[in-house]
């Protein structure tokens, strides 16, 4: 599963909007599109954050763990 998918489901699964999870980050919206259309991958410490937020692990959220 590529990362933008991931991070589309479990931003959805946890009723954020994308501007939502970008205040969270400090990002723009645009941002999180361009994850999210895996046009563009989050750095090391926007990773770290996203596991944070959703509760989850880094190697999930590369794909590496189910």
């Amino acid at each position: 599963m590529e990362i933008g998918r991931i991070i589309r489901e479990l931003r959805k699964e946890n009723n954020m909007s994308q501007s939502e999870l970008a205040t969270k980050l400090y990002l723009s919206q645009d941002t999180i599109s361009l994850w999210e259309l895996n046009k563009s991958l989050p750095d090391i410490p926007s990773l770290v954050k996203l596991s944070k937020i959703f509760k989850v692990s880094t190697d999930y959220l590369l794909g590496l763990e189910e």
